[in-house]
């Protein structure tokens, strides 16, 4: 049973994860598509979310392991 939630979390991140890039893929095209400059996508909400994990990931392990 413990396994069976320990998948359902997993499956639950790669979902989001999936969702969140796929929202990103589609402004980056957006962007091309308009001629707007290559940094207009990671201003957008699905590009400061991502920006958002990937720096505050390794503060967050961090206090995790301390």
């Amino acid at each position: 049973m413990e396994n069976l939630i320990t998948l359902i979390k997993i499956i639950a991140v790669f979902t989001a994860a999936g969702i969140l890039g796929s929202w990103f893929s589609s402004e980056v095209k957006k962007s091309k598509h308009r001629g707007e400059p290559a940094y207009k996508p990671y201003l957008s909400l699905p590009g400061i979310i991502i920006a958002m994990i990937v720096l505050l990931l390794p503060i967050i392990t961090w206090f995790l392991k301390n």
